[in-house]
């Protein structure tokens, strides 16, 4: 990176919803990070998206007082040559797969999530090979870049990234790190700037301790906090207390995606029941995109809408905004990132991906020691690390067996022939975006496997 002549920015998947807030975030650091270009990146079916967000991300450069030239292309090779950093925020399949993820296992009165369980795998299994291709560009066009990625399951993609693409200059974000610390101190009455953090695990699957400036454990202050409701809680989680013994006993603050493992019942009742009233979450989400796009046309919005917090998912390109300053100064700001572990929670192997408090300077992310975890959440982490590594392999190598196994070691999908009928279903539904296992999904086909929920046959007949 050369810090004189400015930063070349290249964002795939462009055309999300999420580029206003991007853009907002590079735009109020540009005295600590000049921006030279950006070049936003979309596939033919987000064209339209792309165009849309360009247009608004380049009213809201001019509205300000940078001179920044927003680019567009559909072939991210004319985009990566020369770039500092490419963000990773794509979807592939678009929201129409997030729906089957979602629709498919909920049919099976199984919970259908866009990062857990059987749809998390399968957004997991679409977008690896995808990435791997990204960074084969990567080492070609642009060999210094920093790849930043916030495309979920962010840390199995990042884990994917390491493995198997052979490149370490990546950084996965989340935003819910982000608003633990957001909204874990007005709670105390404080600021959040008077607590220190360490967060340690996975993503989506971590725990964090808390100090006030003068040292002193804040943990049990903010679970008594949590007798009645969660704090921070996404848009797209439902609410309901952790058990207080369990809490007090390992004297950690989970992360809240913990619910779906620690209060699974409670979680599927309430999915499978607002799943037969009101359909998906993603159906939901869909929604409210298509009301951001309808604000994101006006020719006289040159700033992020509040609406776009109702999309869920806020914080993730702040995050990314944060973290690319912090590497491009050499800040040496503490986040919480998904990064190689290098022995920083010692629950897991040294070479594989944590979500850990990580220094995060022009070298990367230097992961800061958090130490063992308690018994339970040590087993737990070990499971889950060893379903993503499933779910890695299986992605690469489309290999069926394999995919069956992440499946049976996923603590949210039930083993045993429901297990397998999600499995051959998801596969049948998303044979557009899964050539890795086309062999299984012809041989299914010929057995007669269908998909069987209504809206998500629909969607796959229209070639969604």
């Amino acid at each position: 990176m050369d810090s004189t002549k400015g930063v070349k920015i290249v964002t795939i998947g462009g055309g999300s919803s999420y580029t206003p807030e991007l853009m907002e975030g590079f735009i109020k650091r540009y005295d600590r990070l000049p921006v030279r270009e950006i070049w936003l990146v979309d596939i033919e079916d987000g064209r339209e998206k792309l165009e849309i967000v360009a247009a608004m991300a380049q009213r809201m450069w001019d509205a300000s007082p940078y001179h920044v030239k927003i680019r567009t292309t559909l072939d991210r090779r004319e985009a990566l040559p020369g770039a500092d950093f490419v963000t990773t925020q794509f979807r592939v399949g678009l929201l129409y797969a997030r729906i089957k993820d979602e629709r498919i296992p909920l049919s099976y009165g199984v919970l259908g999530q866009e990062t857990n369980g059987a749809g998390g795998i399968f957004k997991a299994f679409r977008t690896i090979p995808v990435i791997l291709d990204i960074v084969k560009d990567m080492k070609e066009l642009c060999p210094d870049a920093w790849l930043i990625n916030f495309t979920n399951p962010s840390g199995i993609i990042t884990e994917a990234v390491v493995r198997y693409g052979k490149w370490d200059k990546v950084i996965g974000l989340c935003n819910v790190p982000v608003m633990a610390q957001k909204h874990e101190a007005p709670v105390l009455g404080l600021e959040p700037g008077e607590l220190i953090y360490r967060f340690a695990g996975l993503n989506h699957f971590h725990w964090h301790r808390v100090w006030d400036l003068d040292g002193n454990d804040m943990c049990p202050a903010i679970i008594e906090k949590m007798k009645t409701g969660n704090i921070g809680v996404p848009k797209n989680i439902y609410d309901i207390p952790f058990d207080q013994n369990m809490l007090k006993k390992s004297d950690l603050i989970p992360c809240l995606y913990h619910l779906y493992y620690f209060r699974q019942q409670e979680m599927l009742d309430h999915s499978v029941e607002d799943f037969k009233k009101n359909g998906t979450r993603a159906e939901t989400v869909k929604q409210t995109e298509d009301r951001l796009f309808d604000l994101y046309r006006d020719p006289n919005l040159d700033y992020k809408p509040k609406e776009l917090e109702n999309r869920g998912g806020a914080y993730y390109s702040d995050a990314a905004c944060e973290a690319i300053t912090s590497i491009w100064g050499n800040e040496d700001k503490i986040m919480v990132v998904s990064t190689r572990n290098c022995g920083a929670v010692p629950d897991l192997p040294e070479d594989c991906v944590a979500e850990v408090s990580s220094v995060i300077g022009r070298t990367g992310a230097l992961p800061l020691a958090f130490g063992k975890l308690p018994m339970m959440e040590a087993g737990w982490l070990k499971l889950m690390k060893s379903m993503e590594l499933l779910v890695c392999e299986a992605a690469v190598t489309g290999d069926y067996a394999t995919a069956l196994q992440a499946f049976t070691i996923n603590p949210l999908i039930p083993s045993g022939k429901t297990a397998e009928r999600i499995l051959d279903e998801l596969l049948v539904a998303h044979k557009r975006y899964l050539p890795q296992f086309a062999d299984k999904i012809a041989e299914l086909e010929k057995e007669g496997v269908t998909v069987s929920d209504d809206t998500a046959r629909k969607l796959c007949e229209e070639g969604r």
